[in-house]
């Protein structure tokens, strides 16, 4: 066993690795909980809406040599279309034709998009790894005895921007004010005017679009796979409610805290036991604090 500074440094190390992959989880987050915050809908298919946007920025930076930093300039117009026409198309008559808050069927209808465009993917691009090579993807900054991997500090970076910039937009624009007004009372929002079914669309377009974001962001260092979204759409859920159901700065907060977990935990055993206390934390919060470290009991 390493002596108690030897100790002590693995853990900062641990810890700074954790934050930093924690960036790019919050995004993921980021769009799930502005999809819940609006429409009090759970989106499954947020995940693999990644891995969709994850193949954009492949097939961008394989075709055409652009960098995957560069690609949200393409994919988010096309992620945006994309997202919008979901909500318009396929979640839209669930939610007028049962008048629900919380309709069941829209989150059976979204996990079976997820399993569609999983398939879909998996047939058309097969079960390989696909990689990318860029200057970024092996370079790192040392700061005394710590390793900084650049990469990973561009997604948190870009975390950090994203959240910044929807904030803005949520609490500036007119959209933006009619986003959060449908998100906070549907009924009132429509006596004042606002289509929610509108809202609703613009919601779901930009949680779509915000995957093309965390997707470049992961490219450089994160294999781009079928299965891909799945793995981050659990870690997604559990963000969600640490850091509060329709919080996006709880989104941003419970991403640092869950990759901070895991890069700690994971320094003292193995990637699965990691897992097991990440999950036992999100049980716990579930029982003591359930809406979270950033959210706002609902009644």
């Amino acid at each position: 066993m390493p002596g108690g500074g030897a100790m002590t440094e693995l853990v900062i190390q641990g810890a700074l690795s954790g934050l930093l992959i924690g960036g790019v989880y919050g995004l993921i987050a980021l769009g799930l909980n502005l999809v819940f915050g609006t429409m009090r809908v759970v989106n499954f298919a947020q995940g693999t809406l990644l891995m969709v946007a994850m193949f954009m920025s492949y097939w961008l930076t394989a075709k055409t040599g652009l960098h995957p930093y560069l690609t949200p300039l393409l994919t988010l117009p096309a992620l945006f279309g994309l997202g919008y026409l979901i909500q318009l198309w396929l979640v839209s008559p669930l939610l007028a034709r049962e008048k629900a808050r919380e309709p069941m069927s829209v989150l059976l209808m979204t996990l079976g998009l997820s399993l569609v465009l999983e398939n879909s993917a998996l047939m058309a691009f097969s079960a390989d790894y696909k990689t990318v090579q860029v200057g970024q993807t092996n370079a790192v900054w040392f700061i005394g005895d710590y390793i900084i991997s650049i990469a990973r500090f561009w997604g948190l970076l870009a975390m950090a921007s994203t959240v910044a910039l929807l904030w803005a937009f949520l609490t500036r624009t007119d959209l933006g004010r009619a986003i959060r007004a449908v998100g906070q009372d549907r009924q009132v929002a429509r006596l004042l005017g606002i289509d929610d079914r509108v809202i609703y669309n613009f919601a779901f377009g930009i949680s779509t679009a915000i995957m093309g974001i965390a997707a470049a962001a992961l490219l450089p260092f994160y294999y781009t796979h079928p299965a891909v979204g799945t793995t981050f759409l659990l870690k997604a859920f559990v963000i969600v409610v640490l850091g509060g159901l329709g919080s996006m700065p709880g989104a941003a907060l419970g991403g640092l805290a869950v990759g901070v977990i895991e890069g700690v935990v994971g320094i003292f055993t193995e990637a699965a036991m990691a897992q097991i206390v990440l999950f036992a934390v999100f049980v716990t919060m579930l029982f003591f604090r359930p809406a979270g470290l950033l959210g706002v009991e609902r009644k």
